[in-house]
């Protein structure tokens, strides 16, 4: 017999990911304080403008790749017609920033999240066939970079007790 899984409990069990990842651990995953947003407020533009390697982003990429993502995403779950991504523009032209800059990266990354969250929360999100995976798929590559972020705080940290495991 199988059970269908009820489009509420679906939902508020995402949101719960999408906002852990995001703003407010939840419990389900990440440890205390490690969020993105609390992860990002303890970044310098210094720091997010350091690169671990002469092959790998800096942190202020990864912010950009994240926002740059959640736009693509959205599009995708509203039907609207985003044309041909260019997914490669944000690790080419995006390095090193000032302080106004990464302030204003995060704002960008801030108001695109809540933005996301109030499609997500919508039911009429739920009706488009693509809405579960492009959401899911949100909430999955956003904790990866998450990931990749705080693993370059290892490298970049000037305060290494600003790193926490």
């Amino acid at each position: 017999m199988s059970k269908q899984i009820s489009l509420e409990a679906f939902t508020a069990e995402l949101l719960d990911l999408y906002m852990e990842t995001f703003e407010q651990v939840q419990g389900m995953y990440l440890d205390r304080g490690t969020s993105l947003f609390e992860t990002l407020a303890t970044i310098s533009s210094e720091e997010a403008s350091r690169s671990v390697s002469a092959t790998c982003a800096t942190i202020a990429a990864q912010v950009e790749h994240i926002r740059f993502y959640l736009d693509v995403l959205e599009g995708h779950i509203l039907h609207k017609e985003v044309g041909k991504v260019d997914w490669g523009e944000v690790w080419r032209t995006i390095s090193i920033v000032s302080s106004d800059e990464w302030e204003a990266s995060k704002n960008r990354l801030k108001e695109t999240y809540l933005r996301v969250l109030r499609v997500m929360q919508s039911p009429d999100t739920w009706e488009n066939d693509n809405a579960i995976s492009d959401s899911m798929s949100i909430v999955v590559h956003s904790a990866y970079h998450l990931g990749e972020i705080r693993q370059a705080l290892c490298t970049v940290k000037t305060n290494r007790e600003d790193v926490k495991n």
